[in-house]
């Protein structure tokens, strides 16, 4: 995500307000300056003080008070921001910055702005429906104003519809997105990635699975669409939310996973398996919970093989598909993925090492290196998975432009 930016951040009068602090302490933990404006409605739900606390700058809140009386403050917090986020944006802050009405701190500070305005709606669903607001957000579209579509779901009133803010992650993903265009580089192209460890029932309360927890192939699908391709992400479990417009498949086994990837791939351009697949599954499945007997201090349990992803796909890629695979190892790494590269038919591996301690699976950091079929290799440093998936990006847009 972007970093080392002057980000201010206006939040208005909504009950959805709560989600704007996690927000605020997202982008200072990404090394960005966050300053807050607060409506004065905004203020009877969530303090200044605690926005203060989480951004570690004095909040805006009173265009009247100044402790230095050469300065403006709505006109010095504008000048000094890169970007403004207006989340939650209200109904009431929607039509006034559609008409250009300036009555409070936060609608005085943004017409004074000239850098980019990201404006997140939430408001009840009636409200967001409403002819004179989708006319106000559609005057504002037209003058360059970004505007996020709300989520649907459970609102306030107690019923479910259109007028939800989205997840702070999903937010600043979306922020990310609209700032950095050169993500273009694969606009166009169809892109089907898989994540985290597949779960093989034992029971209908117990499985078999693995350490995976998704990070890195999430990574990778945010990173993807970012580059501007159309993106399937088939996860197991996922317990992260994807970037917005993403589109989620949710697999458990082994089998599962197989059939929505053969599915996917026939008209995908690239197939990044960053899943970890279970090598096997239990022969039987037990229709009830598997009961503990005093009798019974040791367990037999039959496995058979589950089928090899990757080599069924490359029995169906097509010229000009490229198909990427993961090579999770804890010993002699390089050989053992040479052999699957090989193996498999794979234009490119990512293998690392997941005996080491704070990359691989559960960590926030990984250390790779991308193996070619030609057999060039290319090693990373430890960075952050988002950062390997950068990476990963580069060299796929590089190998589609050949």
């Amino acid at each position: 995500m972007f970093q080392n930016k002057n980000v201010a951040v206006f939040v208005t009068g909504s009950i959805a307000i709560y989600k704007s602090l996690s927000l605020v302490r997202l982008l200072v933990k990404n090394h960005n300056d966050v300053h807050v404006v607060m409506s004065e409605a905004a203020q009877k739900f969530v303090t200044p003080l605690t926005f203060q606390t989480v951004s570690k700058n004095t909040v805006l809140i009173d265009d009247f008070v100044s402790e230095d009386p050469t300065i403006i403050p709505h006109v010095k917090t504008a000048d000094a921001a890169d970007l403004a986020i207006v989340a939650p944006a209200s109904a009431n802050t929607i039509a006034k910055m559609a008409n250009g009405i300036a009555d409070n701190v936060v609608t005085s500070t943004l017409l004074t702005m000239t850098k980019p305005i990201f404006v997140v709606p939430a408001m009840n669903t009636h409200m967001f429906t409403n002819f004179a607001t989708q006319e106000n957000i559609t005057n504002l579209k037209g003058v360059g104003v970004q505007i996020m579509e709300p989520a649907e779901g459970f609102l306030a009133e107690g019923y479910s519809g259109k007028g939800r803010m989205p997840e702070p992650t999903e937010i600043l993903a979306w922020v990310d997105e609209k700032l950095l265009p050169q993500k273009g580089r694969l606009a166009g192209k169809t892109v089907v990635v898989t994540a985290g460890g597949t779960r093989e029932p034992l029971d209908p309360v117990r499985y078999l699975t693995n350490h995976s927890s998704g990070k890195m192939g999430f990574a990778i699908a945010n990173a993807f669409k970012q580059a501007g391709a159309n993106v399937t992400l088939i996860a197991v479990n996922p317990l992260i939310t994807p970037s917005v417009g993403i589109k989620l498949i949710q697999v458990e086994t082994a089998l599962e996973l197989l059939d929505a990837v053969q599915q996917q791939f026939i008209h995908a351009d690239i197939l990044v398996m960053a899943a970890a697949v279970a090598d096997y599954r239990p022969a039987k499945v037990a229709d009830k919970k598997i009961k503990k007997t005093a009798d019974n201090q040791t367990m037999a349990l039959e496995l058979v093989r589950n089928p090899d992803i990757l080599q069924k796909i490359a029995t169906i890629k097509k010229p000009g598909q490229l198909v990427i695979g993961f090579a999770a190892e804890t010993n002699d790494l390089i050989s053992n993925a040479t052999k699957k590269i090989q193996a498999k038919n794979l234009d490119m591996i990512v293998a690392n090492d997941v005996s080491q301690t704070g990359i691989g699976f559960n960590a926030d950091n990984n250390q790779v290196t991308f193996l070619f079929a030609d057999g060039k290799q290319i090693k990373t440093a430890v960075e952050s998975k988002p950062r390997i998936a950068d990476q990963l990006i580069e060299i796929i847009s590089k190998q589609m432009q050949k």
